[in-house]
């Protein structure tokens, strides 16, 4: 196919998130950076694009100049989609006007600042007709899909619990006090939303539970905290989940557990056996059964099923991981982008993150804080 052309809002000099993002893009050859407004400070935006190669003609200096630019321009010379890797306050205005201008958006989690804007912007995708990808980056590990699989086939049994939880330590200390962008945003209710670790890395852990579980979490009971002096977002959490099906679990999230680097993990129980999964060893999924021994799946490995084989790109034994992981997003995207542009039928749903995954984890949030606001009362996931 004849490479997608994308658009990026935020991720200019400095930024993490928007360096892996393009790095994840070119993966696959699929997709080429062509255009973008890479910060909210104009003339940053400029520098950075100059530094990333972007044309002159291409860098703009806000998201609304860019869409309109590019909006313009014949249709075989405009980009296709616009990829959003702002922080959170920044996801729904260039998120909206890009659909609303006819352009389809992959955009980072959580997917708005507020509830309010989640069911906005939903109503907007359904209305635009438009691609919408969430970057939940962890569903597309091979092993991640391979145990969704193997649940949706019943190997497990009936499921009955799921322990799933994010730890990280990088927020130990005031590292908001320092000149850790990454850290002052977050602990900002105007820029990251009414959750700190919650929308950060909570969203992931209740993404991957839904996912390979294919049960929608319906209540929760939370406790929250604020360890950081002086912080107002939480930086660590204790959630109790009730899932469809009568299926119990815990998830615990932290940013302040100390030596922690990204330690996310899951295991799902059955009536018939489990499996565990980390990212920090993504590449082995462990069964445990009843009345055999364990097995240890391996990207492409033996007894590994081939809709999750189909997302490797290497050799078994060859390692993948992160990058890779964001890389399988883009490409099922893409995918999905070019069938658009070909006018084949989407009725299917995609195997990608979108706006409906964005709202629940929203839904999420809102209810772990109200929960956790009401002495981890039992507060249920409103549709």
């Amino acid at each position: 196919m004849k490479k997608l052309k994308m658009g990026m809002v935020g991720g200019g000099q400095g930024s993490f998130i928007g360096d892996v993002h393009r790095r994840a893009s070119r993966i696959d050859g699929m997709i080429d950076l062509v255009c973008g407004a890479f910060s909210s400070d104009a003339e940053r935006s400029l520098q950075s694009a100059e530094a990333l190669g972007v044309a002159p003609e291409r860098a703009y200096k806000s998201f609304e100049e860019m869409i309109k630019g590019e909006a313009e321009l014949p249709e075989n010379e405009r980009m296709d989609f616009v990829a959003i890797v702002t922080p959170n306050h920044m996801h729904f205005p260039p998120a909206k006007l890009a659909l609303e201008s006819g352009f389809h958006v992959i955009c980072d989690k959580p997917v708005t600042l507020t509830l309010e804007e989640a069911f906005d912007l939903q109503k907007v995708v359904k209305s635009s007709g438009k691609i919408f990808a969430l970057t939940h980056n962890y569903t597309g590990y091979p092993m991640v899909k391979q145990a969704r699989l193997m649940i949706a086939n019943g190997e497990l049994g009936e499921l009955r619990k799921v322990v799933v939880h994010y730890l990280q330590g990088w927020m130990s200390t005031a590292v908001e006090e320092t000149e850790n962008k990454q850290a002052s945003w977050r602990v900002d209710p105007k820029k990251s939303g009414i959750g700190g670790a919650l929308g950060d890395i909570g969203t992931h852990a209740e993404n991957l539970t839904e996912y390979i579980t294919g049960k929608k979490i319906v209540e929760v009971a939370a406790d929250l905290s604020s360890f950081g002096a002086g912080r107002v977002l939480d930086d660590d959490g204790n959630i109790l989940l009730r899932l469809e099906g009568n299926t119990k679990g815990s998830l615990s999230i932290s940013q302040i557990a100390t030596g922690e680097e990204n330690n996310l993990g899951i295991r799902i129980y059955g009536t018939k056996g489990s499996v565990a999964w980390y990212q920090e060893n993504p590449n082995e999924l462990t069964a445990y059964w009843l009345d055999k021994p364990k097995q240890i799946f391996t990207p492409g490995g033996n007894g590994t099923y081939s809709d999750s084989t189909k997302y490797t790109r290497v050799p078994p034994g060859h390692p993948e991981g992160y990058l890779e992981g964001f890389a399988t997003i883009y490409r099922s995207f893409a995918k999905e982008v070019e069938a658009v542009k070909n006018g084949a039928d989407l009725s299917e749903r995609p195997d990608f993150p979108t706006i409906d995954d964005g709202l629940r984890g929203m839904q999420f949030i809102y209810a772990s804080v109200a929960s956790s606001d009401n002495n981890a009362a039992w507060v249920s996931l409103k549709n």
